[in-house]
Formats: C-alpha cells, sequence, structure tokens
C-alpha cells in the first residue's frame, strides 16, 4: 500500500465552510472513485487553519488510475469550480508515503 497525504492550508475563517461542502460534495465522488479512504484530520496544535487526508492505494499505477477516473467525472469538476470559489485555501502540500516494513499499516 501508498498513502496519499494531502495537507491543505486555509484562509482564517474559511476551513469550516470548506469542510461542509467538501463532506457533502467532494467525499462522496472521491469515496467512489478512490482508494481506501484512510481519515481526514483538522489541527488542533502547531500550524492551525489545515486539513490533512489520507487515501490508500495499492500502488500508484493504482492511484494514477483511480483518479484519472475520478477527474473524468463532471461532479468532480463542478465540485472543483465550487471549491475554488470559497476562495479558502492558500497552499496544498501532498506526499505518497510508503509503509516501512515493520508499519501496522501495509
Amino acid at each position: 500500500m501508498i498513502i496519499d497525504h494531502r495537507t491543505y492550508s486555509f484562509r482564517p475563517g474559511t476551513m469550516r465552510r470548506w469542510l461542509a461542502k467538501y463532506e457533502s460534495d467532494g467525499l462522496p465522488i472521491q469515496k467512489e472513485h478512490l482508494g481506501t479512504f484512510l481519515g481526514l484530520f483538522t489541527t488542533e496544535i502547531g500550524n492551525l487553519h489545515q486539513v490533512v487526508f489520507m487515501w490508500g492505494y495499492d500502488s500508484l499505477g493504482d492511484r494514477e488510475a483511480r483518479r484519472a477516473k475520478m477527474e473524468a467525472d463532471p461532479r468532480w469538476d463542478q465540485f472543483i469550480d465550487e471549491i475554488w470559489a470559497l476562495d479558502a485555501i492558500i497552499e496544498q502540500n501532498i506526499k505518497i508515503l510508503r509503509p516501512a516494513s515493520f508499519s501496522p499499516i501495509k
């Protein structure tokens, strides 16, 4: 398994609206197309106004194929247009993580 780890930073005061929109409109589309949803977390201490998501995939090829299908879905295009209209996200950081051999997530 590989993990797609994404950290999004938000303008103060915009994260709550973004989370509500994502939960109602974006997450259902992603769950339909992407790999294993490992979770979405908000920061409490440290860099505030951030959301961290994690999705699990069998491989980089699996991730690429699943994301291509999602990006071809017109509902996803509409969601992305609506999300950018919120003018909430100021930075996106994306990492691909590979678990160590002794990690409980394989």
